[in-house]
């Protein structure tokens, strides 16, 4: 069996507060958009379950992956077989875009979808938000708000279908640990669903990314390139999470396209939603 773990953007990011725990409380609205992986997974020939991964490099060894963290949880609670599982990692690593909660998530759907477990998606993300804080999102895998560490979730109406979508990815990552420290919690002044249900037109400036405001100052190219960005033509343009990536979103997939051969120097995605 095989499928396509997909990547998402964050509309919005607000650091609501720091916990007990040392987490924080945040609010993001979590969007689907179709840059993917590759996972497949197979009955294993032998005793053991093995990961292979091929794509972007992997800097971890096999039994630290997502993947296999996912697959040896469900295979605590539902004493699954061996498998071999194929990887293909496409979508960049530490960008802010998820791209290994997805793995992990798109994991534990395949695998209750494979041994017809009839686990209900609730009681997954349940499972998933044990091995991060937005796996939980891509087990339902649709726009979502998303409060608490991230984990809870509740359906938003937000549709960006038919615009263009241009992620800007530099040479450089930004360490959560390190972005989370910077950042002063307080409480959201707007609410993320009223912003979102309006035009794409009227987000800039209202809808804002808590960590912008220190990572721009560490890494002025990321401000540089949301700059860029508004000037090619985008209706709106922010960081994903805490970066590294930058996105914007178009009405018009030439202006995306356009504006993606101008960044020579960093990994471009023109993505139609």
């Amino acid at each position: 069996m095989i499928t396509f773990p997909n990547a998402k953007i964050n509309l919005g990011l607000n650091i609501v507060e720091r916990r007990p725990d040392g987490y924080h409380n945040i609010e993001t609205v979590f969007y689907p958009i179709p840059l993917t992986d590759a996972l497949e997974i197979v009955i294993a020939q032998g005793p053991d379950t093995e990961l292979h991964c091929y794509g972007n490099a992997v800097d971890c060894p096999a039994e630290k992956n997502l993947v296999m963290k996912a697959y040896r949880l469900m295979q605590q609670r539902y004493a699954l077989p061996p498998v071999t599982m194929y990887l293909y990692k496409h979508i960049p690593d530490g960008a802010g875009l998820g791209g290994g909660s997805s793995d992990a998530a798109h994991t534990m759907v395949m695998l209750n979808q494979m041994f017809d477990l009839k686990v209900p998606d609730c009681d997954l993300a349940a499972m998933a938000a044990t091995l991060g804080a937005d796996c939980a999102f891509f087990i339902y895998n649709r726009p979502m708000m998303a409060t608490g560490i991230g984990d809870v979730l509740s359906p938003v109406d937000v549709d960006l279908k038919g615009m263009s979508l241009l992620l800007v990815k530099p040479p450089v990552g930004v360490d959560t640990r390190t972005a989370y420290s910077r950042v002063v919690p307080a409480p959201a002044t707007v609410s993320l669903t009223e912003v979102t249900a309006a035009p794409v037109e009227m987000w800039d400036g209202v809808l804002t990314n808590d960590f912008e405001p220190s990572v721009f100052a560490a890494l002025p190219q990321l401000w540089l390139i949301k700059t860029r960005l508004m000037d090619a033509g985008a209706r709106y343009a922010a960081m994903s999470g805490s970066g590294s990536t930058v996105f914007g979103i178009f009405n018009d997939d030439k202006l995306a396209a356009m504006a993606a051969d101008t960044f020579t120097d960093c990994a471009t995605f023109v993505l139609q939603l």
